[in-house]
């Protein structure tokens, strides 16, 4: 990439600086802690938290969420660096490649050295999220409405890892809320002078998704989205904010017919989400009478259900039997 017209950009007073340490030992010569790996940590605390709390309100057991969550969380970590690896195959695969080694640096496997996307973990959590609601009997989309904003709230704590670890920034800039990386990082690109400011990508989405959380919430409560139409929504609102922000993004990317491979993922993002929300519409124009799915409700759940099941007249078509999601 050529950023020669940006060269005589420079640091302003109110520009964002980057944290200075992004570890630290957990004791004196003990392992080292990331704190990329305590932000998404505490996103997914925050998501089975939220997603709890609302799965509870439409009936379920108290903390069916965690056996919903762990086949998710794992199969999405799997998916999500599977995604990251197969969309930058010049950083792990060729000859001069550790790719297979787990103890060498560059190698596939080693993903503490960074390297998961989020439409690779929405891909793998997906189907680990299937997989726990076969286990429970809740239905699928009622978990995925459930989930939608504390995903979205995850997702934005989670961004803060790339802050601590200096990573990810969009274009160089003048604004006065510009990022200050430093020129000895690796991603700083070549013939910029010293100083140059750059977009805090990070922070556009932290802020678009937390946006995002509250008008999720509101859709949720006052439109009564359900069906998967609320987590259509999620897929509608996220993937449209990071088509921008990966289009201002500066670090190496696959290129498809001119676009970056995360953008024409989060295009598709935003196709899906019209699709679901489309077809649900079509086929649930009602609210869903249980959180559970035929002849999974258990005899005596431990419930804090704050609906009046008079207020779920589901006007649909009565599922077939393999319609059970």
């Amino acid at each position: 990439m050529h950023f020669a017209p940006f060269s005589t950009l420079s640091a302003v007073p109110a520009s964002i600086p980057s944290p200075e340490v992004s570890t630290f030992p957990l004791w004196p010569g003990g392992p080292t802690i990331h704190f990329y790996a305590l932000c998404i940590i505490a996103g997914i605390i925050a998501a089975v938290l939220l997603t709890n709390h609302r799965l509870t309100k439409r009936g379920a057991e108290k903390w069916v969420v965690v056996d919903i969550s762990i086949p998710a969380v794992v199969l999405g970590i799997v998916g999500a660096r599977v995604f990251h690896v197969l969309t930058h195959p010049d950083f792990y695969f060729g000859p001069d490649k550790n790719t297979w080694n787990p103890f060498e640096y560059g190698s596939v496997w080693a993903i503490w050295e960074g390297g998961i996307a989020i439409f690779g973990a929405l891909l793998g959590g997906a189907v680990g999220a299937w997989i726990g609601c076969r286990w429970t009997g809740i239905r699928f989309w009622t978990f995925a409405d459930a989930l939608a904003p504390g995903l979205l709230l995850a997702q934005a704590m989670g961004r803060f890892g790339n802050w601590f670890n200096h990573e990810l920034f969009g274009l160089p800039t003048d604004v006065p809320w510009g990022l200050e990386i430093e020129s000895t990082n690796p991603a700083f690109p070549p013939g910029l002078a010293e100083g140059t400011l750059f977009h805090p990508t990070f922070l556009y989405e932290v802020l678009w998704n937390g946006l995002g959380v509250i008008a999720l919430l509101w859709a949720g409560s006052k439109l009564r989205l359900q069906w998967g139409k609320l987590f259509a929504l999620y897929l509608i609102w996220y993937s449209a904010g990071r088509i921008v922000w990966e289009s201002i993004r500066i670090d190496p990317s696959e290129i498809i017919l001119g676009l970056r491979s995360n953008v024409w993922a989060a295009i598709i993002g935003v196709v899906v989400g019209l699709v679901i929300m489309i077809v649900q519409t079509r086929r649930h124009p009602g609210v869903e009478t249980s959180a559970y799915v035929p002849g999974r409700q258990p005899a005596t759940a431990d419930v804090e259900s704050q609906d009046n099941p008079s207020d779920f007249v589901d006007v649909s078509e009565p599922p077939s039997t393999a319609e059970v999601v």
